[in-house]
């Protein structure tokens, strides 16, 4: 099946994709990652993927297409959220074990992502340190712009509507302001 292969995720994000299509909204970028991958996100999302795990650039595979690749396949519905919790567990999980130490610093950044899309401020904490080193400084600014919504409302507002969440007065004040949302 095309797709379900770490090197194929890998090789796509990496190679295939230049750095500013990672997060433009394209719907003709989300049409394509949905024909060539949503199979391999089911088959994440299920648990199917787990022999990626037993190397550094095979979990961050699995973290890409749960973390990235659902928000291009599932853009603008909740369902673009679903995968974030397992996400975040394989990413502790690489951390723990040192495997980021064997990746890129763009590897790294996509690693640490579900960190910062995590609504945790315990999870954030760790976020700040994890992006605090050389290479990810652009990551480590937006981390703080992250925490700060976090700190404000305890949540992303940009998500509500997707995630049938009611918004507060304050806000929807906020999400009426250029750049409020990722």
């Amino acid at each position: 099946m095309a797709g379900r292969q770490a090197s194929t995720v890998l090789d796509f994000w990496f190679g295939a994709l230049a750095p500013a299509q990672w997060f433009r909204k394209d719907p003709e970028l989300d049409a394509e990652i949905t024909r060539r991958f949503a199979a391999t996100l089911a088959a994440a999302r299920r648990g199917e993927l787990w022999a990626w795990r037993r190397s550094p650039r095979g979990r961050l595979a699995e973290v890409l297409v749960l973390d990235q690749f659902s928000r291009h396949i599932h853009r603008d519905t909740g369902e673009a959220f679903a995968a974030d919790p397992v996400a975040l567990v394989l990413a502790q999980e690489a951390v723990a074990r040192g495997d980021d130490a064997e990746l890129s610093a763009h590897e790294r950044a996509f690693l640490y992502m579900p960190y910062m899309h995590s609504e945790s401020l315990v999870i954030h904490e760790e976020a700040l340190r994890l992006f605090d080193q050389p290479g990810l400084e652009d990551n480590l600014r937006y981390a703080h712009r992250h925490r700060e919504i976090l700190s404000r409302f305890g949540r992303y507002p940009h998500r509500n509507a997707m995630l049938g969440r009611p918004s507060t007065p304050e806000e929807l004040a906020f999400l009426e302001r250029p750049g409020s949302s990722f």
